[in-house]
């Protein structure tokens, strides 16, 4: 429970499309854009001189007080009990029980034309607890069957210091999913107090500030913005790199990685003509809170010596004290086309998948997958299963034209991936519409309709 609200990776929300997706979360009383306002302390309008179509909302957060917010705020919601525990394997309800032979057939079925074979019951803890379950939601993040890479070292773990959730992936493989691997990684952590600013430009946040909630007219921490610097890698880091590719495990293309948000190793080797790119200093948090220092830009999975030694190559950085060394995360998915609109598997019938299970990255994408993956689980719970089966409950789908979200998943569902995805304007053609500044006119009164808006005062702000 003490990890709910852990911000694995940059200690930020939103950016261009990411941006858009937290306001349609928030529109339809999703929480994440609430807390990363409470927790704030750097707000900004990416792209702010093009027109609103391509402004991209985003949010430097503190840690602890996102943190705090958010399990504070889950503990006290109404109709949620929160227990903490390892799922080890999915309880199925097969209509006829299936030989080894049959579930290998399973498995080979093409995922687009995969039907049900199973309903899900419950789920079996490691602990041996058995909790039953009409409707079962998987929000895995990078653990399932997640390995650290770190240099030549690999160990199982999807987040430093927290388990791997390795019987989960067994358990799917054998209900007849298809298991991908993708990879990630995050960038070493550095004490801020040993850093020389004094040659690096500021970055600073906006004011007025522009908050992620429709329900906020302005930020606690709108007067006391943190600044972000920026420096830059040298010839000298890129020539490092280059001579230490064989330290690294992480680096092999068997595997992709985020094309967006590639590892200092995939800059150096894709763009071998650039003698520089670009690092943003962003600090994790308010001074009271921590020093810590999230260099973006530079995530890579080099062995812990050589990151200190290219980091004291980078200006401003030649004294800089690294607190946590940057890392690569290896870890399963599934293929979402096996998905149906509402993020129901077409495999098993009740079982839900939200997230990076499902071939996403970011904090962004999995909120919004989480909020409809979630939505539609709670409105069939409280249907009849034929309701459900001729489709007369109600349920929460999005098409391309009603937002990024709706875009995200017919991508997932009707294209699959073969890389981490993430949400752009560019994949949207109804960006001109779907913009940040309506998703409350496009996405609340429709929430509202199948139940999903708590607070009236969110629907009188609509006629106001």
């Amino acid at each position: 429970v003490d990890t709910i609200g852990e911000m694995s990776c940059n200690p930020s929300f939103g950016g261009i499309g990411k941006g858009v997706l937290v306001r349609e979360v928030d529109a339809m009383d999703g929480l994440c854009g609430r807390m990363a306002d409470l927790g704030g302390v750097q707000f900004r309008i990416l792209n702010r001189s093009k027109g609103p179509a391509v402004h991209g909302p985003r949010a430097q957060v503190d840690r602890v007080i996102y943190k705090r917010n958010m399990l504070q705020t889950l503990q006290t919601y109404a109709g949620l009990d929160i227990k903490a525990g390892s799922v080890a394997d999915i309880l199925l309800d097969r209509s006829t029980e299936l030989d080894e032979q049959a579930l290998k057939r399973l498995a080979s079925q093409d995922s687009t034309l995969a039907t049900s074979s199973a309903t899900v019951v419950g789920v079996r803890l490691e602990s041996g607890e058995i909790i039953r379950a009409r409707k079962v939601v998987i929000t895995t993040g990078t653990f399932l069957g997640g390995e650290i890479h770190i240099g030549l070292k690999a160990f199982p773990s999807g987040r430093k210091g927290e388990a791997a959730s390795i019987g989960l992936s067994k358990s799917l493989k054998d209900a007849g999913f298809r298991l991908g691997r993708m990879k990630t990684g995050t960038p070493p952590r550095l004490d801020g107090l040993t850093i020389d600013y004094s040659r690096m430009p500021k970055q600073l946040g906006d004011m007025p500030v522009s908050p992620f909630s429709f329900i906020h007219d302005s930020v606690p921490h709108a007067n006391d913005q943190v600044v972000c610097y920026q420096t830059h890698t040298t010839p000298a880091v890129h020539d490092m790199i280059r001579a230490n590719f064989d330290q690294s495990i992480h680096i092999r293309e068997t595997i992709r990685g985020p094309r967006y948000c590639p590892s200092l190793e995939s800059k150096v080797k894709r763009f071998s003509e650039k003698e520089s790119h670009l690092i943003w200093l962003e600090p994790e948090g308010l001074p009271e809170h921590t020093s810590t220092v999230y260099p973006n830009g530079i995530s890579n999975t080099m062995p812990e010596d050589i990151q200190q030694k290219f980091l004291r190559m980078i200006p401003g950085l030649e004294n800089v004290v690294m607190t946590q060394p940057g890392y690569g995360v290896e870890y399963d998915h599934v293929d979402p086309r096996e998905l149906k609109r509402t993020l129901e598997t077409k495999r098993v019938t009740g079982l839900y998948m939200a997230g990076q299970i499902n071939g996403t990255t970011g904090y962004e994408e999995a909120a919004a997958q989480g909020l409809l993956a979630g939505a539609n689980a709670g409105l069939a719970a409280v249907h009849s299963k034929a309701e459900c089966e001729s489709q007369e409950a109600p349920q929460l789908t999005l098409d391309r034209s009603d937002g990024y979200l709706g875009v995200l998943i017919d991508d997932l569902i009707t294209r699959g991936v073969n890389e981490p995805y993430r949400v752009f304007t560019a994949r949207s053609e109804y960006r001109l519409s779907s913009r940040a500044n309506n998703a409350d006119l496009r996405l609340t009164r429709r929430a509202a309709a199948l139940g999903l808006i708590r607070d009236s005062a969110r629907l009188a702000r609509l006629d106001t």
